[in-house]
């Protein structure tokens, strides 16, 4: 294995590590309501990307793109778009976590990757080869499973699993690098959480400078939080193959499903195990399929070459 790849496979995984970890930090944050948490998330993720981007000299890239999309209709679309699917799945993920449904908010990664290759076949017209198929058939029958055993659809795992594979789609039409996409993301949003905070504070609600100084370097904390497991990821998946990036992202809801599980003491039934095994499966065979899929294609590729 090449040098750089073996880089790239450390940065990546770190990234989901440092994933799926950060319910630790929100469970730091449970006496401030998620709402509150996600607008200082978005707000202070903004600026801490601001001070990235001028030290590591991103700057005028940045302000070029902001130009350059005053004149395009569709990116500026997809912006605000992006912006708004990202703060929905931040909030259902931190209201999830601060609400003891880790383990729900673990399936909606885990299935994650089946919805966007969904969403590509009804929104971008791919085709599903036989093993995806197989794929969405198993994973269908572990939600209906947990749907009918708790006579409660998932809701918080297919919002989580919808408004990241819609946020991906959204992304593709951004085209801009990674750390330029999320300070124009939560640039767009900024405003409105800068609001939201003031009039939280105004009710006198938990929120910063009212409960402790602890609590305020949290909330302020949350945008490194949120910018440095995919500035990790963003350095790492471009030294590796998309079937490896796709094998590592399994890392953050296991972690997360065993924080849930071990540390925060959530139920975890019979019927939650054949549940997610059957995902686990459906899984095992889409990753396969993937892999040997790309395997295929860099063979051809240096037949060709």
């Amino acid at each position: 294995m090449k040098q750089n790849e073996q880089t790239g496979i450390l940065y990546t995984a770190f990234s989901y590590f440092l994933w799926g970890i950060l319910p630790i930090y929100w469970k730091w944050l449970n006496h401030v309501a998620a709402d509150e948490i996600l607008a200082n998330r978005i707000f202070w993720s903004f600026w801490f990307m601001l001070l990235f981007l001028f030290f590591t000299k991103r700057w005028k890239a940045f302000t070029s793109y902001i130009k350059s999309s005053f004149t395009k209709k569709k990116q500026l679309f997809a912006l605000l778009l992006a912006s708004i699917l990202i703060s929905a799945n931040w909030f259902i993920y931190i209201w999830a976590v601060n609400t003891d449904q880790m383990v729900e908010a673990s399936l909606g990664y885990y299935i994650n990757p089946l919805v966007s290759v969904l969403l590509g076949v009804f929104i971008l017209k791919e085709s599903l080869s036989k093993e995806q198929i197989l794929s969405f058939i198993l994973a269908g029958a572990g939600v209906l499973i947990l749907t009918f055993s708790y006579g409660e659809f998932p809701w918080i795992a297919i919002g989580l699993a919808f408004s990241f594979g819609l946020y991906g789609l959204a992304k593709k039409l951004i085209k801009v690098d990674s750390a330029i996409g999320l300070t124009l993301e939560t640039m767009t949003i900024a405003p409105v959480s800068l609001i939201y905070m003031g009039y939280m504070y105004g009710a006198g609600s938990p929120s910063l400078f009212t409960v402790s100084w602890g609590t305020d370097l949290l909330l302020m904390g949350a945008g490194a939080a949120t910018a440095i497991p995919l500035l990790f990821f963003s350095k790492g998946a471009q030294q590796i193959p998309l079937y490896m990036v796709g094998f590592l992202q399994y890392i953050a809801p296991t972690i997360t499903l065993i924080l849930g599980v071990m540390v925060y003491g959530e139920t975890f039934s019979t019927t939650h195990l054949v549940s997610f095994i059957f995902i686990w499966i459906a899984l095992a065979i889409f990753t396969a399929s993937r892999i040997q899929f790309a395997r295929k294609r860099r063979r051809e590729a240096k037949l060709t070459a």
